[in-house]
Order: structure tokens, then sequence, then C-alpha cells
């Protein structure tokens, strides 16, 4: 079903949402296995309530165990993004957009949401890794602002390797 040409709209995930989240998280595993900390074999075998657990720390203000955003068209989900809080710095993880959403904003519009949720805390950065590699999601990083720290570094139990980047927040 292809999607009508609507800015997306962002939101955040509450409890009431995990299967919202666990159909994108899914989604992002099978579409890019190894841009992620987790496979596809292990995330489909958990439980609901697991599920739906990983979004309740958030809905109750436990900013450190992140804030999940999640971007929709046409009311559709088409892609996620989490934000946590690590003093005195932010950190930017899952974010990742369908391929039939892809060069319509959903990116940016998600990075914008989790860059505005970071300052209204006061994080001085926000930090992100990027698998080597991923030239389209550096890319998009790159055109907000993040910039390259160090050299790309191993990913622990895989052959890949992640570059990290970071956006200066300033005195949010």
């Amino acid at each position: 079903m292809p999607l009508d040409r609507h800015p997306p709209a962002i939101r955040t995930l509450h409890p009431a949402d995990w299967t919202v989240y666990r159909a994108l998280r899914l989604r992002a595993l099978a579409d890019a296995p190894d841009a992620f900390c987790s496979t596809l074999a292990e995330e489909s075998q958990r439980p609901d309530d697991v599920w739906a657990a990983r979004l309740v720390a958030p809905a109750l203000g436990a900013h450190q165990q992140g804030w999940p955003f999640v971007a929709e068209l046409d009311g559709m989900p088409v892609g996620l993004a989490w934000v946590k809080m690590e003093s005195p710095g932010a950190s930017l993880y899952q974010v990742w957009v369908a391929p039939e959403a892809r060069g319509r904003g959903v990116g940016a519009a998600l990075l914008d949401a989790a860059i505005a949720w970071a300052r209204a805390r006061r994080a001085q950065a926000l930090h992100l890794a990027v698998t080597a590699g991923d030239g389209a999601a550096a890319r998009l990083y790159r055109r907000t602002g993040f910039v390259d720290v160090g050299s790309p570094v191993p990913r622990a139990g895989t052959t890949l390797s992640e570059q990290a980047m970071v956006l200066a927040l300033g005195d949010a």
C-alpha cells in the first residue's frame, strides 16, 4: 500500500503501544540484521510482557531507561528511535526507518524529536554509533550536525565495526 505524501507525525510510545513497538523492532531486525545489537531470532522469542515492560519505565518518567519515539505516515508506524540520558549527555539508539518511508523526512523528524528531548533535559551532547558502511544513516546524521568521533571500532561478537558520532548541544 503506497503511503501518501504527508509529513511524518512523531509521537511517544506508551505501554499500550507495545505491539507497535514489537512490530517495528522485528521489522527493523529483519530489514537490517547487522545494524542492531540483537537478532530477529532472539527478539522474536520474547514474551509479550517483556515487550510491554520495555515501555513502562519511560512512561513512569524513568528517562535513564530511554524514551521511545515512533514515526507515522498516514497513521502507519514507519520509524523508531530511542534516546536515553547518560549524564552529561544523551545517547540515541534503535533508529530505523521502514524501506517504504525512506527519503520522506522520517529519519530527520525522528532525529529532531530526539534532539529536542535531549535539549529539554539539558544534555550537553547527543551520542550514537552507526554501523560502519551504512552510508545512508551516516549521511543523515551528518546532515543533522553529528560529527565522527575517532575511528570505527569493532562491534563485539561480530565482524562489523561501528562509528561513534556526536552532536554538541551546548548549554541547552
